[in-house]
C-alpha cells in the first residue's frame, strides 16, 4: 500500500486577472498559504503557463518548478481538458467549443482539431520535461448528442463514432507512451467516455493501450447515479489521477438525473464544496489506499452555493483529514507465532 500524496489543488477554477490569481508565482503563494502541497496546472491559461514553451524548453520547465518550489509546492500534473475536448467535436457543438481554441481556427473544425492534437503533443513533451508521469484530459465526443436512444439510433452509429474516436486518439496515446507519461481521461458527461462501459469500449478499440488510463472524479458518478465505489474495484489498475470533488443528488417528483434544463443551483444533481455533498470520501480514500494508489489527491472546486474563497480555504484541511498513512506492518504482528516451515508441515500432517 501507499500513502496518497496531498493535499493539492487544480488551479483552473481559481485563475483570474486579479491578484493573487493572475500569475503562477502569486497563485502558488496563495495555494501554499492555504496548506496545499501541490498544484495541478491548466495548460490553456497563459497567465499561469506556456504549454508550447514548456514542450520546447527545459530551462522554462525548470523555472516553473522553481517558482513552485519557492513556496514548498510540487507540480502534480498538467491538464489539457479544453484541448482534449477539441480532438473530437460533434458539429452540433462547433460554435460553443470554438471558444476553447484560438480565433485563427474558429469556424474551421479540421484546423481546430489539428490545433488540439498539436496541443496534446506539446503536453506529452512538457510533462516529460517536468518529470511528470500522468496527464489529465477529456476525450471529446462524437456520439454524445445521441446518448438517449430516441429517435432510435441507426445501427452502427455508436460503433462508428467510437471507432473514429479511437482512430484520433491512438497516435496521441503512442506519443505519450514515447514520453513515459500516462494519459488520464476524466470520465465525464459531455464526453463519449462518460462511464465505465464507454471507457471499456474505447479501451478495447485502442488495443488495451497501456497509456490509456483514468482520472477518477466521484462527483460525476453521483450525478449519473453510478456506483463510484465499485468503479474503484473495477478500474483501480487504470486509475492514475484523483480529483477530490463533492456532489449531491436529490431527486424529486418533478426532476431527476436530466435536470429539467435548470441552472445548477436548481438541479437535482449538483456539485458541492468538499464536505457539503454526499460523496463518501472515507470509503474512497480507504479503497484507493488499499489498492496502492500513489498519486495526488487534487481538489477541484466547483460549487453553485459556496464561494470559491471559502471552498479553497476548507479544501486543504478536508483532504488532509482523509489521507490515510498506509500501514507498514500488520496490526497483529505482535502475536506472530514464529513457527518455522518444518513446524508448519507438522501442523498440517504432511511431514514424512
Amino acid at each position: 500500500m501507499n500513502t496518497i500524496k496531498g493535499p493539492a489543488v487544480f488551479l483552473a477554477q481559481f485563475a483570474g486577472d486579479a491578484a493573487p490569481y493572475s500569475d503562477l508565482a502569486s497563485i502558488s503563494k496563495w495555494a501554499a498559504g492555504l496548506g496545499y502541497k501541490g498544484v495541478q496546472i491548466p495548460t490553456w491559461d497563459k497567465r499561469l503557463f506556456d504549454l508550447k514553451q514548456a514542450a520546447e524548453s527545459q530551462t522554462y520547465c525548470n523555472e516553473v518548478l522553481g517558482v513552485l518550489a519557492n513556496e514548498g509546492l510540487a507540480l502534480t500534473e498538467l491538464s489539457t481538458h479544453l484541448q482534449g475536448q477539441l480532438v473530437a467535436v460533434h458539429p452540433a457543438y462547433d460554435l460553443m467549443f470554438d471558444s476553447f481554441a484560438p480565433e485563427a481556427v474558429h469556424g474551421d473544425p479540421k484546423a481546430r482539431q489539428a490545433w488540439a492534437v498539436e496541443q496534446l503533443g506539446f503536453a506529452a513533451r512538457a510533462s516529460s520535461n517536468l518529470g511528470l508521469k500522468a496527464h489529465a484530459t477529456f476525450s471529446g465526443a462524437l456520439a454524445w448528442p445521441y446518448l438517449y436512444p430516441w429517435p432510435q439510433r441507426p445501427a452502427g452509429l455508436v460503433e462508428t463514432a467510437f471507432a473514429e474516436l479511437a482512430k484520433r486518439w491512438r497516435p496521441i496515446l503512442d506519443l505519450f507512451d514515447q514520453h513515459d507519461v500516462d494519459l488520464c481521461y476524466e470520465v465525464h458527461p459531455g464526453e463519449d467516455l462518460h462511464d465505465g462501459v464507454s471507457f471499456e469500449m474505447f479501451l478495447d478499440l485502442v488495443g488495451e493501450h497501456p497509456r490509456c488510463n483514468l482520472l477518477y472524479d466521484p462527483s460525476h458518478f453521483v450525478l449519473q447515479q453510478l456506483d463510484y465505489l465499485e468503479y474503484l474495484d473495477l478500474y483501480h489498475t487504470r486509475i492514475k489521477m484523483f480529483h477530490v470533488k463533492d456532489a449531491e443528488f436529490n431527486p424529486t417528483g418533478r426532476q431527476g438525473v436530466y435536470g429539467g434544463f435548470q441552472p445548477w443551483v436548481k438541479r437535482a444533481g449538483r456539485f458541492r464544496s468538499l464536505g457539503d455533498g454526499q460523496v463518501d470520501f472515507n470509503a474512497i480514500f480507504s479503497k484507493l489506499t488499499e489498492y496502492g494508489f500513489d498519486g495526488w489527491a487534487v481538489m477541484e472546486w466547483e460549487c453553485c452555493i459556496k464561494s470559491s474563497e471559502q471552498g479553497a480555504n476548507e479544501g486543504a484541511p478536508f483532504i488532509a483529514r482523509h489521507i490515510i498513512q498506509a500501514a507498514e506492518r500488520s496490526f497483529d504482528d505482535f502475536a506472530d507465532s514464529g513457527v518455522d516451515t518444518v513446524a508448519i508441515r507438522n501442523l498440517l500432517g504432511i511431514n514424512g
